[in-house]
């Protein structure tokens, strides 16, 4: 199930709870809260794991960046040599060569920061997507242990101590 689904899920029964009167607190449905908690429980490795893939995701874009690198850096050298050969144009050989190289170096390097910027933004946002739920859960944690303290029952010593 997806995690947003169950954030909503757990905003509806936050907003569907009754108000404890004089209070800023409400009264949770524990069942119905504590079912959507494990589901989140059951989403978020999903979530991880569709992280790892973007990551695994960005490795093949690397590795992929790297050969097309290669191969014309390969390419580059050969008609370099090529034109190396030729008597009359070894200056223009040489700088063409160059040319390549670094045409193909400056490549490499925009695919590789296009690469590393797609995969931080989405972790950033899973990140997002996850303090946002940390941040309800413990929301929630503390609501219902405000009402658990409410109605705990009041000890005598408690009692004389007041």
């Amino acid at each position: 199930m997806d995690i947003l689904h169950l954030i909503d899920r757990l905003e509806e029964l936050f907003n569907d709870s009754k108000a404890v009167p004089l209070t800023r607190n409400v009264m949770v449905d524990e069942d119905k809260m504590l079912d959507i908690i494990d589901q989140m429980r059951i989403s978020i490795p999903e979530e991880v794991k569709k992280a790892q893939q973007l990551l695994a995701q960005h490795d093949r874009v690397m590795a992929q960046a790297q050969e097309e690198a290669n191969r014309t850096l390969e390419i580059a050298r050969q008609k370099a040599n090529d034109l190396v050969q030729r008597d009359l144009i070894v200056q223009e050989a040489q700088r063409r060569g160059e040319q390549i190289l670094n045409q193909a170096r400056g490549e490499a390097e925009a695919t590789r920061r296009e690469a590393d910027d797609y995969v931080v933004i989405t972790l950033q946002r899973l990140q997002d997507e996850l303090d946002k739920l940390a941040n309800q859960v413990r929301n929630g944690i503390r609501v219902v242990e405000e009402d658990q303290m409410r109605r705990a029952p009041v000890k005598p010593e408690q009692a004389a101590e007041k």
